[in-house]
This record gives C-alpha cells, structure tokens and sequence, in this order.
C-alpha cells in the first residue's frame, strides 16, 4: 500500500473527510512521528508498534567493485517493533 492508496482509503472510508483533508491528516500523522523521532523520543501506537532509533557505529568496509577500504560514519536509523496485535493480524489465516 502506497502512501496515495492510504490517503483514498481514509477518504473513502467516511463520507467526513475530503481526499484533501485526508491527505493532510496523514502527513501531520507521518511529520509527527518522524519530528519525534528526530528529537529522540519513541512512538508507541498501542497495538500496531513502536518506532524507536538505533544508534550505528563508525565502522570500514570495502568496497565489493574495487575492494577499496571506505569509511561509513556513524548514523542514526528508525527502528520498527511490531505490536502483539499486528503480529496476530497478520498471522491469521
């Protein structure tokens, strides 16, 4: 599912929203989550999961076409724990 076929379904699913308004509430939805992770903080949705970020190390590697040796900085990475009930939902048959 695509962001766009997200934004449908929400529109489509009550006659309340426009797709505009819609459109605008999933992105305040995804801005949010990813403003909180940006400060650090963690995103539960209670049934669905958690975002957290993880934290990678300064590590070398080669490069595989020349076998070089380079560098990868530090970084920060989003991080997606899925809840009991999505894992339920899923593997439900």
């Amino acid at each position: 599912m695509t962001k766009s076929e997200l934004v449908e379904i929400i529109s489509e699913s009550n006659n309340v929203l426009t797709r505009k308004e819609s459109e605008l509430v999933v992105n305040i939805v995804f801005d949010s989550i990813a403003d909180a992770l940006k400060s650090g903080e963690k995103v539960e949705i209670r049934g669905f999961g958690s975002f957290t970020v993880r934290e990678r190390e300064a590590r070398e590697a080669r490069n595989p076409k020349s076998g070089e040796l380079v560098t990868i900085p530090a970084k920060r990475t989003p991080f997606f724990k899925t809840g009991k009930d999505l894992k339920e939902r899923v593997n439900t048959l």
